[in-house]
């Protein structure tokens, strides 16, 4: 029987669009990190220091909000770090978010096992590791990190200077960067001291920071802070 591809032509063409729509499903990364997401960028928007990334994973979508950057419609990328905000309003878009996730280490390279954590050290999380051989002298008119902490009702609401090493920097989280400083000295488990800051900042070196102490501070999305050093200037 002789094949006439006229007739048949269009069914062939017609399974052929249907096997393909099924094989271009996402194919998951293998070795990725437990807590890693592999996603596609569905839609991009940009404003002056956040880019908002509609993506889709598992056949589900939700929004991120990264510090700006180029991103790729269509574009496969992973994330791991970042923290829920509901009913967030983006004032330059004039547009509320019922929910989106501010994401810290958006990247279009796979997130395998063993990568440092790059996000804000949660007050409900361990500390970061304790540096040796750290001694800082105490700030001019200051106080240092044992104090706060032993004291830190006291503080709360207060502005004070304090002397520290930087040990951790996180540019452009939630509109701030964030700093962890040790001075050597601490108050039981409590050696390292959160801080929010426009300065900028490098790990390892010594800088003295004045701003104001808030205890029990909670940014949502489990970010509790015990105690945290706000708006910080460095002196």
């Amino acid at each position: 029987m002789k094949f006439d591809i006229t007739k048949y032509g269009f069914f062939i063409l017609l399974i052929a669009l249907i096997t393909g729509c099924g094989s271009t499903s996402l194919k998951k990364v293998e070795n990725l990190s437990p807590d890693a997401h592999q996603v596609v960028a569905e839609e991009v928007i940009q404003t002056s220091k956040y880019t908002y990334v509609l993506v889709s994973e598992d056949e589900r979508g939700y929004w991120i909000a990264i510090s700006k950057a180029d991103v790729n419609e269509e574009g496969t990328y992973f994330w791991s770090e970042g923290s829920e905000m509901n009913n967030f309003t983006s004032n330059e878009l004039n547009r509320t978010f019922p929910s989106i996730f501010f994401v810290q280490d958006f990247t279009d390279q796979p997130i395998l096992e063993g990568r440092e954590s790059i996000t804000p050290v949660m007050g409900t999380k361990p500390q970061l590791d304790e540096q040796k051989g750290i001694d800082i002298p105490k700030a001019e008119g200051g106080i240092t990190i044992e104090e706060l902490f032993a004291n830190a009702a006291d503080f709360n609401g207060k502005t004070v200077k304090i002397n520290g090493m930087v040990v951790k920097f996180l540019p452009e989280i939630m509109e701030r960067n964030w700093v962890h400083i040790q001075d050597g000295t601490k108050n039981g488990d409590n050696f390292d001291l959160t801080v929010t800051t426009q300065a900028l900042v490098n790990t390892g070196e010594v800088v003295t920071f004045e701003g104001v102490i808030a205890v029990d501070k909670d940014f949502g999305a489990g970010y509790f802070y015990p105690v945290i050093l706000e708006n910080a200037v460095v002196k």
